[in-house]
């Protein structure tokens, strides 16, 4: 079997950046494939914290001294680093909230803003195959609403049989004048594919307004919002090199009333925004182009040796699997399953072997997989000789 080619630039572009990386590199044994869970951190990010906690730490808005006008400052000029990174051209419209993540993103948006948004009769479309927290905020909001006596209708997101990407022309069908609301996922968590967001303007008209979980694709792959005509990106820091306990809501501003979260603004986790704008400026200098590259080379790399052994079955799109498929590779995501031995088990087995990998349901909906599988999820510190290794691995459980 020959091995797809990776580009010799790429290749040295990766080396410098993976010794960047202090967990990554101080245990050469292992083997760290559960990046879509959360990601690992970069020296600059860890530095940055560092800096923070031993310079400026105070809290936001509530002090007029040094540290907490440095503090202050830090809070707003990341919220516009979110913003830039977001290909942001008119963020004066805009605004941008600082949250734990993408779960209690989903969910400030759905308690402190959908209720408001929308009347008795109205429709919202609900993504079931996609991840339980782009899910459940939005029945819990149909739930809310029954309760004072305003009935807003569930419409299940299509998808394609076999591949687990949205259906566009069945919701460009299901989709009425009174689809207010739609709730998508831009990289899908188990499935690793692009879910082409674009195509859901079209199918829901220009009306509706569109949410986008982003928490599988910034800081992995470009995010524009510019392009994207999406009213929400909701997404997580740790996930995008910062920080656990750090994530922003990005919104529009332009469909809709203006979006608040509610209840009494409290402390915002200073030290957590600090890594997060770190995270941001790192990833740019680094190029977040030559990451999805170097992510989806690696997932290719894997694919194309996976459909080769026939023991194993890869979830998702059955045709891009090869390394020159002309339909898109993943997103650095490849979920299997080895049809003779459970996923806890193939979980323990590859840990024994030196490779960290997720093993259970992927948190996933109601309408996804029903039987667990084994996640291998990437990141730029993560080798062509970590593929392969873990390739020969799987080679032998046939």
């Amino acid at each position: 079997m020959t091995a797809p080619a990776i580009r010799d630039d790429l290749r040295q572009w990766q080396q410098a950046l993976r010794a960047q990386f202090p967990i990554v590199t101080g245990h050469p044994e292992l083997a760290y494939l559960d990046s879509a869970a959360t990601a690992q951190k970069p020296q600059a990010v860890l530095d940055a914290v560092q800096t923070y906690l031993t310079t400026s730490n105070a809290n936001a808005a509530r002090g007029t001294y040094t540290w907490a006008n440095r503090t202050t400052e830090l809070v707003e000029r990341t919220r516009e680093r979110v913003a830039r990174f977001l290909a942001d051209h008119r963020p004066e419209r805009s605004a941008v909230h600082f949250t734990s993540g993408t779960t209690e993103g989903l969910r400030t948006i759905a308690r402190d803003w959908l209720p408001g948004f929308l009347r008795d009769g109205d429709e919202i479309v609900v993504p079931d195959a996609d991840h339980q927290a782009n899910i459940e905020p939005w029945r819990e909001v149909q739930r809310l609403l029954a309760r004072e006596g305003v009935h807003i209708r569930v419409v299940p997101m299509p998808y394609q049989s076999g591949s687990g990407d949205y259906d566009h022309r069945a919701l460009a069908e299901r989709a009425g004048p009174r689809t207010r609301f739609v709730a998508t996922t831009h990289v899908h968590h188990v499935y690793g594919g692009d879910m082409n967001v674009q195509r859901i303007r079209r199918a829901v008209g220009p009306d509706a307004v569109i949410c986008l979980d982003a928490a599988q694709s910034v800081g992995h792959l470009p995010v524009s919002v510019a392009e994207l005509d999406v009213d929400f990106v909701v997404f997580s820091g740790h996930k995008a090199l910062a920080l656990p306990g750090s994530g922003a809501v990005w919104a529009r501003q332009e469909r809709g009333p203006a979006f608040t979260p509610g209840g009494w603004s409290g402390t915002p986790n200073t030290v957590g925004i600090a890594s997060l704008e770190a995270a941001l400026d790192w990833l740019d200098a680094a190029g977040v182009e030559r990451v999805e590259q170097w992510t989806v080379a690696l997932a290719a790399r894997l694919t194309e040796g996976l459909r080769r052994l026939d023991a194993y079955e890869i979830l998702g799109c059955p045709l891009s699997l090869a390394a020159d498929s002309a339909v898109q590779q993943r997103q650095g995501i490849v979920t299997l399953r080895h049809h003779a031995i459970d996923s806890g088990d193939l979980g323990f087995i590859l840990f024994s072997h030196g490779f960290m990998v997720r093993s259970d349901n992927h948190c996933q909906g109601d309408a996804g997989e029903k039987t667990g599988s084994v996640r291998v999820s990437l990141h730029v510190y993560n080798t062509i000789e970590e593929i392969d290794r873990l390739l020969s691995v799987l080679a032998s459980l046939q």
